[in-house]
Parts: structure tokens; C-alpha cells; sequence
């Protein structure tokens, strides 16, 4: 049976919870207004890089990258995912979504697949699916990590590539809604399909000029590429991030709620077993009161 001075520490170790909760939920919304800012801040250096690509395009009157060099027909026989998931718990279903798509994923992909993980929690859920990762990466703990990573995983790319150019790139990552949640997500980065041409070849310069590309045109186009990628790999990675700590914040939401109900109920408890105690030894006075009083009668 529970005494008083049991549910008086059940109530005190609930609400020491219940701040580090809050205290945890604090972090996770300034963490996802940080990572969020990151990716918006993306934008006018993506329109610059995209712009830069676009004027090449236009004054070498091509139609295409490939138009450049000819590059082998794409081969799909070495594939590298860069997966982003992360190294700390308490994100609910985070990782696990993350690992299931990459298995569907991988099932309409034919061919030697390579993974590259940053975080040790997907790592092993993917290890557990089968999926052994051949590089693995800390998860940036601050935004000033992301660009450090990121300049890893392109040494890595590069190496890859000066090896052999017939090897094909995606990242997977999760991508926060625009109103609460987020969403698994895939993007071709190397090489440069189809759909990203169109995607350059469409845009319009902004003025009546005509662009021009000071000094020698390719190691230009390649300075304009590098950026490209350095650009989708830390958006992938900020977003990454922010669906950890909005996934995070959901579940010290449902932590708080969870213990606010336990806070309640154990207060019920408490002082249901306070006002019995109490109302025991208002009884035990009064019977002593009586007795007492027929004692002295007698």
C-alpha cells in the first residue's frame, strides 16, 4: 500500500521530469527556428549559383551539361546513398521512417548500392534491414557543423568520382511540412539528369543584358557545380535537422501531456490519502475525547 511519503516522492521525481520535458521542448523549437532560418538564408545564394549555371548555359549556347563533354550513358550499376538520420534518441519514429524508405526505395534501383549514414541511430536500423553502411558521419550538433560535414561527404564524392565516373548519387533525407511534421524525401545530386537541365534551362536572366563568363568557361561551370552541390547537400542536412527536433518536440509534447496526467493523478492520490490520514487521527482524538470524558464521569 502507498504512503504519504511514497507519493510525496512520486510527485517530486514527476515534476523534476516534467522541467528537464519542458526544458527539452525549449531547445527543440529554438533548434528547428535555427535549422529553418538556415535553409531560407539558402535561397538567394541557390538563385545566384542557379543564375551562374544559367548564363554558361546561355553563352556557350548549350542546351545541357552534357552538351560539355561526352559523358557516358548513365550507369546504374554503383549507386551511393547519403542517408541523413540522427545520434540522439527521444525522436520518435524519426529514424525508422527514414530506414523504411530507403528499403523501398532500393527495391525500384537495380544494381551495387553503397550507403553513406550520418548518424549511428539510422545506421543500425539500417544494418538490421540488411543495409550495412560503407562511411558514417557525425550529425552536426549546431549549424556551424553543417558546412565542415558537408565538405567531407564532397572530399568523399570526389574521390569516388576520380576513380570512376559512372557512379550515381542520391541523398535521402526528411523534410519538414509546411504547417507541422515532415516527410521522407529523395534527390538525384550526380549525375545531372534530365530534369535538372529543364530545371536551368528555363530560368530567365533578370535584365536585358546579355551574361558573360569572365575568364576560361569550364573551370568556371565547375566552380559553379561545386556550389550547386555544396548548396543541396546543406539544405538536405538543415532540413535533416529540423525534422529531428520538430520530431523531437512531438514527443516532449506527448511526454509533457503524459506526465501532466500522472502529475494529476498522483495528486488525486495524494491528497485523497492526506484528507483518510487525516480524518483517521480526527477519529482517534474524538474516541480518546470520549473516552477520556466517561472515564472522568465514572
Amino acid at each position: 500500500m502507498e504512503t504519504l511519503e511514497n507519493l510525496r516522492k512520486k510527485l517530486s521525481a514527476a515534476k523534476d521530469i516534467k522541467a528537464v520535458v519542458r526544458a527539452m521542448k525549449a531547445m527543440a523549437a529554438s533548434n528547428i527556428a535555427q535549422y529553418t532560418t538556415a535553409v531560407s538564408s539558402l535561397g538567394d545564394y541557390y538563385q545566384t549559383i542557379s543564375l551562374a549555371i544559367a548564363a554558361y548555359l546561355v553563352q556557350e549556347k548549350l542546351h545541357g551539361i552534357y552538351d560539355i563533354e561526352k559523358v557516358p550513358k548513365k550507369d546504374e550499376s554503383s549507386i551511393h546513398a547519403i542517408i541523413f538520420g540522427s545520434d540522439q534518441g527521444l525522436v520518435g519514429r524519426f529514424n525508422n521512417l527514414m530506414t523504411d524508405f530507403v528499403t523501398q526505395s532500393f527495391q525500384g534501383m537495380p544494381g551495387k548500392k553503397e550507403i553513406w549514414v550520418i548518424g549511428e541511430r539510422v545506421q543500425v536500423l539500417l544494418a538490421d534491414s540488411g543495409l550495412i553502411a560503407e562511411k558514417t558521419f557525425a550529425v552536426p550538433n549546431s549549424i556551424e557543423v553543417v558546412t565542415p560535414l558537408i565538405g567531407q561527404i564532397l572530399i568523399e564524392i570526389e574521390k569516388v568520382l576520380g576513380k570512376s565516373p559512372n557512379h550515381v548519387f542520391y541523398i535521402f533525407h526528411n523534410k519538414p511540412k509546411a504547417i507541422a511534421g515532415y516527410d521522407q524525401v529523395i534527390q538525384r545530386l550526380l549525375p545531372f539528369d534530365e530534369k535538372w537541365q529543364n530545371e536551368f534551362s528555363k530560368i530567365q536572366w533578370p535584365t536585358k543584358n546579355t551574361p558573360q563568363i569572365v575568364g576560361k568557361s569550364k573551370p568556371a561551370l565547375l566552380a559553379f557545380i561545386s556550389g550547386y552541390l555544396f548548396v543541396s547537400l546543406f539544405k538536405a542536412c538543415a532540413e535533416s535537422l529540423a525534422s529531428e527536433n520538430a520530431s523531437r518536440l512531438e514527443a516532449m509534447q506527448r511526454a509533457d501531456k503524459n506526465i501532466g496526467n500522472l502529475l494529476g493523478s498522483l495528486g488525486h492520490k495524494f491528497h485523497r490519502l492526506r484528507q483518510s490520514s487525516i480524518d483517521e487521527e480526527l477519529f482517534d482524538v474524538v474516541s480518546g475525547f470520549e473516552a477520556l470524558k466517561k472515564k472522568q464521569g465514572d
